[in-house]
This record gives structure tokens, C-alpha cells and sequence, in this order.
């Protein structure tokens, strides 16, 4: 009984009942411009509350006239997810995946939205007139054995009721009449509920523009993941074995100390600045705001002499001109160096390293080498992925710009050999 009950007057039905009362208010307009469009076939008809024959033709043509409507324009279909969240509870029941977003961008997508307008304001205009005329009968049929007045009035009460079996029995079916258009209204709303998903859920064009949405938001995300990894990354590596070092000749040689606390202290700063610029991607419209990302041409010879203040010993040869790179090349060649020599800090032992770059007119090549430590063991010759970030983010930044990445160990020598072409795509 307490679930029938909330079935027809709970709150979610008084809601669905205010949505299909909009629905019926909505069709009003309509209804006005069919009166007058039908006018002329029932002569001495009033505009409103005409007869039936009247009222049903105007509602056959103000239906089909407000499917016309929605279909025209693409905004209709957010107006009607939006009544339908907010007032029908539909979102919850389907986890949110059976209603479309954004306006219609298909005819297809137009018409699902026309058919769901006019069954909307088809369904609630039934409901509206209902609503007109039930009530004020129920409550007369609900008084009529207290009032013996209205037994003889003009208001067409049918002689069965007033029968005396008939009129003991009339309170009984004024109650019916309001229970059956509580009825109505819970069993509508629920229909349109259930067609909802349906006739506004998404077409194939709505998911596969979710999809792409999707898509370039996981690229983001890659990107900042890559671009924090490589820059935090090789600071924290640095950080951590020159603060080591200094610890260990604390008492001894507090001029090594002093270098080393001047080279963390550069190195963390310099590190916050990247830090910004990774952080002004999620900013929007406040790109000039963020610290310029660091490239090859300008801060290749900072990389090397931090890396050497952390104790490795790096030779570097250049042969082409930087500066001649595109940005996109410079920015992302110098993460894949700043990534090659944050592996060599963690893994080559303090084992000397060696960096290669040339730039011709077609590529950027960069090699980077340091033979593997003697008490390596043989496992550890396999690539090394930090945790599976590190190499995999070198072969996705040269993979974005067309370029190749390849890394391991022979003959006891570690390479990463990196192309990147200088028409990337940038």
C-alpha cells in the first residue's frame, strides 16, 4: 500500500506530474495558432474551450506543428534533457549514459528530439485538460449526498447516481475518478521515463564526439603526466644524489657541501619554474602567464651542468645548429635528453656518459651511451623503465612527432638512440 501510494504521489511522481503540466502548458501556444488555422471548418466556434470535435482537431494539428518546431531548431533537445533530469529522475535510473549532451547534430538526432517533443506536449496536454475537468466533478460526485441541490442542477450528472444505491456510491467514484487520474498521470510519466533514453539518448555522432573529447582529454593528461615526470624526475634524482654526497662530507670538505647545497638550491628553482610551465597547460587562457617551457637551443648547457654538480660525468657533442630546430623538436628533444640523463643518474653507477646530437635539414639524432656497470647483473641489461614511465615516455614523445626510439644494452654499452624529424608534426 506505502509503495502504491508513493507510486502516485511520492516525490518524484509530483515532479514527473510538473513536468507533463509543462508539457501541457507548452502546447497551449500551438493549440492557439491550430484554432486558427481550423477555424474555418467549424463555423461559430469560440477560439477556446470550443466543442470536442473543435478541441480534437485543433490537437491534431498543433501536435505534429510542435514536432516541426523541435526539429528545426537543434537546441530543443538540451531544453528536453534538461526538464527530463531535473524533473522526470531519469539520469539516475540509467547511470547517466542514456541522455544525450548538447544540441542535435544530426537530422537523425532532430527527429528522435521532435518525436519526444510531441509526445512530451502530446501526453501532458491530455493530462492538462484532464486536470480541467476530473477534479471539479470528483468533488461534486464526493458531496453530492450532502447537497441535494446539486441532484437538480444543470450539471449533467447522469441519473444513475442519483439513484439512491447511485448516490451512496458517488463519494466512491469521485475518489475513483482522482485516484484514476493520479493513475494516469504516474503511469504517463513513466512511459516517458522509459522512451526518454531512447528518443534523447545519444546517436552514433554523440559518442564518437565523446569519444574524441575523450581522447584529447586522455592526450592532456599524458602530456602533463610525461612533461612531470621528465622534469620532477630528474630533479629529484639530481636532488637526492647531490644532498647524498654532501651528507657524506659533511664534516670533511664544507666547500663540496657549499657547491652542493648552490647546485640543489638552482636546481630546485630552476625545477619549480618547469614546474609552472607544466602546471599553465591546465590554466585556461593563461598561457602567457606560464614560465616558457625549456628547449634544447637555450637550456641544453643548464641540463648538462646540473646533471655534473650531481656527480656524473656527461661529454657532450653537438654538431648542427639548435636554435634551427622547430619549438615543438627543441621543447621535446630536450625532455628526451633530460629523461636519458635522469635514467644514467639513477642506473649507470656514476659510469660516464656520452651525448650525441645531430641536426641536419631532415632530423634531430640523439644518442646517448655509457657502458653498463660491471656488477650489473644480467637481467638488469634489459630496458630500463623507471618504473615503466621513462622509456615509454621517450618512445610516445618521438612516436607524436614521427620519430623513432629505440634503447638497450650491447657489448656491454647502454644506448638510446632517438630520431626525431625536423618536419614534425608541429
Amino acid at each position: 500500500m506505502r509503495g502504491a501510494a508513493s507510486a502516485l504521489f511520492g516525490r518524484r511522481a509530483r515532479l514527473r506530474w510538473v513536468h507533463l503540466v509543462l508539457g501541457g502548458a507548452l502546447l497551449m501556444p500551438y493549440m492557439l495558432v491550430a484554432a486558427v488555422a481550423v477555424g474555418p471548418l467549424f463555423p461559430g466556434e469560440p477560439l477556446l474551450f470550443g466543442s470536442v470535435p473543435f478541441l480534437f482537431a485543433c490537437f491534431a494539428v498543433a501536435v505534429p506543428l510542435a514536432a516541426l518546431t523541435a526539429a528545426a531548431f537543434p537546441l530543443a533537445r538540451p531544453l528536453a534533457v534538461g526538464l527530463v533530469r531535473a524533473l522526470c529522475g531519469v539520469q539516475g535510473e540509467v547511470a547517466g549514459e542514456g541522455l544525450a549532451e548538447g544540441a542535435a547534430r544530426s537530422w537523425s538526432a532532430r527527429g528522435r528530439a521532435s518525436a519526444w517533443f510531441a509526445l512530451h506536449l502530446g501526453v501532458g496536454a491530455v493530462l492538462s485538460g484532464a486536470m480541467l475537468a476530473t477534479p471539479p466533478f470528483a468533488v461534486v460526485l464526493v458531496v453530492l449526498p450532502l447537497f441535494p441541490a446539486l441532484r437538480d442542477s444543470r450539471l449533467s450528472i447522469p441519473q444513475l447516481l442519483v439513484d439512491s444505491w447511485g448516490l451512496a456510491l458517488a463519494p466512491v467514484a469521485g475518489l475513483a475518478l482522482l485516484l484514476a487520474l493520479a493513475g494516469y498521470a504516474a503511469g504517463a510519466a513513466a512511459v516517458l521515463a522509459r522512451c526518454a533514453p531512447r528518443l534523447l539518448g545519444p546517436t552514433p555522432a554523440d559518442r564518437l564526439a565523446a569519444a574524441e573529447a575523450r581522447a584529447a582529454d586522455l592526450a592532456v593528461r599524458n602530456r602533463l603526466a610525461r612533461e612531470l615526470h621528465d622534469s620532477v624526475g630528474h630533479a629529484l634524482s639530481a636532488v637526492t644524489l647531490q644532498a647524498g654526497a654532501a651528507r657524506r662530507v659533511l664534516d670533511s670538505d664544507p666547500d663540496f657541501v657549499r657547491e652542493a647545497l648552490a647546485a640543489i638550491e638552482d636546481t630546485t628553482r630552476r625545477t619549480v619554474g618547469e614546474l609552472d610551465a607544466v602546471l599553465g597547460l591546465l590554466r585556461t587562457g593563461d598561457d602567457a602567464a606560464a614560465a616558457p617551457a625549456p628547449t634544447l637551443a637555450d637550456d641544453l648547457d643548464g641540463l648538462l651542468s646540473r646533471t655534473r654538480a650531481a656527480g656524473l660525468t656527461v661529454a657532450a657533442e653537438v654538431d648542427g645548429d639548435l636554435a634551427a630546430l622547430p619549438a615543438l623538436v627543441g621543447r621535446e628533444g630536450y625532455r628526451i635528453v633530460q629523461e636519458g640523463l635522469s635514467n644514467a643518474l639513477r642506473y649507470a653507477n656514476g659510469a660516464p656518459v656520452r651525448l650525441q646530437l645531430a641536426v641536419t635539414d631532415e632530423e634531430l639524432t640523439l644518442v646517448l651511451t655509457n657502458p653498463v656497470p660491471s656488477d650489473t647483473a644480467p637481467s638488469d641489461t634489459a630496458p630500463r623503465t623507471g618504473g615503466g614511465r621513462g622509456l615509454r615516455g621517450i618512445e610516445e614523445r618521438a612516436g607524436l612527432l614521427g620519430g623513432t626510439a629505440h634503447a638497450g644494452a650491447a657489448d656491454g654499452v647502454w644506448t638510446l638512440h632517438v630520431r626525431l624529424p625536423v618536419e614534425a608534426r608541429s
